[in-house]
């Protein structure tokens, strides 16, 4: 049994941090809003902090997931940030997508406190945390990714070691990448199939079998249909992260024009009113 501190309780942590208890560790929870890791701790057992720092102290990890890069600093370096009370040879475990830059910096500092430092994007939703089957992309030292893993593997279905610190963060921005533009096409077919007048269910029927076939169109052909978008992951996440992609690409060369196109259509949508709808009600938008 390991003693672990979990700093945010948000649809993603609070799955994760529920099976890191049923696997017979200690937690300490910290979250901004006291009344909600108070909430947890009368479900789930445990205790909880009031800050970082303390839920930090003896802790042999500090898993973090949160909202951005701003949030990670302030619970990482902050005047109350965990950093501050990691003590030697503890494991710093990242979930938020933040940018490659913060990651690094994130790792430097640990370098120079004793502290391991794993940044530890995930991609599966809130479905994925539930289950405790999330994609895991890490950055760091073989040796820190290792240590991770051993708690990683309770809310994991698969963990990959992607290359050294901030290489987890990159990862992510790819899986972005990639989702944005799977979704607009998926977006563009529904859209043309309805201004046809094919059945739906029929053409999905016909269709996902084949090369068109996707995580996406699995899951989201019907309710995308039915316009239904509370499935989690909302369109203001996913702007976050498609501007860090964005701004990576400015600094590395990479040519990305199908990102930024599709993180306007992501604005019209919060134009729209759907800012805290789930990634697929990126359809709204062609049939205003």
């Amino acid at each position: 049994m390991a003693r672990i501190a979990f700093l945010g309780l948000g649809v993603m942590g609070a799955p994760m941090a529920r099976h890191l208890v049923e696997a017979g560790h200690s937690l300490t929870v910290y979250n901004r809003g006291i009344e909600k890791a108070l909430d947890w701790v009368a479900r789930h057992g445990g205790s909880h902090a009031t800050t970082p720092a303390a839920a930090a102290g003896n802790a042999d990890a500090v898993i973090a997931c949160v909202g951005a890069d701003k949030d990670v600093e302030e619970v990482t370096l902050g005047p109350n940030g965990a950093f501050r009370n990691m003590k030697d040879g503890a494991v710093f475990i990242d979930h938020t997508t933040v940018s490659a830059r913060l990651a690094r910096r994130l790792a430097e500092e640990g370098r120079r406190n004793g502290i391991l430092c794993v940044d530890a994007p995930v991609s599966g939703g809130q479905a994925g945390a539930e289950k405790g089957q999330l994609s895991i992309m890490c950055g760091g030292t073989e040796a820190a990714v290792l240590h991770a893993a051993k708690y990683m593997n309770v809310y994991a279905g698969r963990i990959v070691h992607v290359g050294v610190d901030g290489s987890g963060q990159l990862a992510k921005m790819a899986n972005q990448i990639c989702i944005a533009g799977v979704l607009q096409g998926l977006s563009e077919g529904l859209h043309f199939a309805e201004a046809a007048g094919l059945d739906p269910d029929k053409l999905f029927d016909a269709i996902s079998g084949g090369a068109a076939q996707s995580w996406q169109m699995v899951n989201r052909w019907k309710t995308m249909s039915e316009g239904s978008f509370d499935f989690g992951f909302a369109v203001d996440w996913m702007r976050k992260d498609l501007g860090l992609a964005l701004e990576e690409g400015r600094a590395n060369g990479a040519s990305l024009p199908l990102t930024a196109l599709v993180d306007q259509f992501y604005a019209d949508v919060q134009a729209m009113g759907g800012a805290r709808q789930d990634t697929s009600s990126l359809v709204r938008r062609l049939r205003k």
